[in-house]
């Protein structure tokens, strides 16, 4: 065992930096640290985000929605930089007053909304523009349901498995046992409930789809943590079925590349204000 003997006072304070790689963003309280406006683009959605998990739901349905034919879900991407405390903006704050990416402004009528979450951005824009969410009845509250569950579970795959296996400053063999085995069950309901559905609300592909995807089949494909061996995840065939079908889309491959900052340069949009950016970056890579 690696746990060090700890009692909690009997007040918490917040007295010394927490450690691991988020230590210098980490803080108790909410609300701005700086003033700086978002900046904003000609098309209708302005999109503040990084390429993590959350922010590639919505450019995946953003770029899906284009391919579908709907102009209105044109779209600038704008970077934010987490690790440096963008999020902390003044701009950004009153655009997410939880300061977590992503954050949209959709433009597209007289008076500017915020939405903020990502689930509550996939579920605006579905029913925006009337795409990949059933209309009623028992698909779409199996859509919502699902959608949900990726609201409520991903967590203890990010913030409980993830950064106790990878980014906490000490190893703590209690924690990382209590995730990685929330984290195989997580895996386990979805291999379970692909084996019978092509998609997780049935035979369509949805907004539930477009929110699991960059968590789950990423963990399925060992692309985040570095924990695909410890969880030996190929044994989730249906899970890899499902991810591997999702991968082949056009506007998942384009979404994916948003406001991507790690990984090959290749597959990396830092931002995207036009279509045409995703040519233009990979001829600028190609010529690098």
């Amino acid at each position: 065992m690696t746990d060090a003997a700890y009692t909690p006072p009997k007040i918490w304070t917040w007295n010394k930096a927490s450690g691991g790689r988020f230590a210098n963003i980490n803080r108790p309280i909410a609300g701005p640290t700086h003033d700086k406006e978002l900046p904003v683009g000609r098309h209708p959605m302005q999109l503040y985000s990084l390429g993590t998990p959350n922010g590639v739901k919505v450019t995946v349905m953003l770029e899906e929605l284009l391919a579908l034919g709907h102009q209105g879900a044109e779209y600038d991407a704008w970077l934010i930089r987490i690790h440096e405390g963008q999020q902390f903006s003044s701009g950004f704050v009153a655009a997410n007053p939880n300061s977590k990416i992503p954050a949209l402004i959709d433009r597209s009528g007289p008076t500017p909304i915020r939405v903020f979450e990502s689930g509550a951005i996939l579920l605006h824009l579905a029913e925006k523009f009337d795409a990949f969410l059933p209309k009623g009845g028992a698909e779409r509250a199996e859509c919502l349901s699902w959608l949900f569950w990726q609201m409520g579970s991903a967590p203890y795959l990010g913030g409980g498995f993830g950064h106790f296996y990878a980014y906490a400053p000490l190893k703590i063999e209690y924690a990382i046992d209590r995730f990685a085995m929330e984290i195989k069950r997580q895996l386990d309901v979805l291999d379970r409930h692909l084996a019978d559905h092509t998609y997780m609300a049935g035979d369509a592909y949805t907004i539930a789809d477009i929110a699991i995807w960059p968590w789950y089949g990423a963990l399925a494909k060992g692309l985040i943590y570095e924990a695909g061996e410890f969880l030996q995840v190929h044994e989730y065939k249906h899970v890899q079925r499902w991810t591997d079908a999702i991968a082949t889309r056009p506007a998942v491959r384009r979404g994916r590349m948003v406001n991507r900052v790690n990984g090959d340069p290749a597959s990396q949009l830092h931002e995207r204000h036009e279509a045409s950016d995703f040519d233009t970056n990979t001829q600028d890579k190609l010529k690098g």
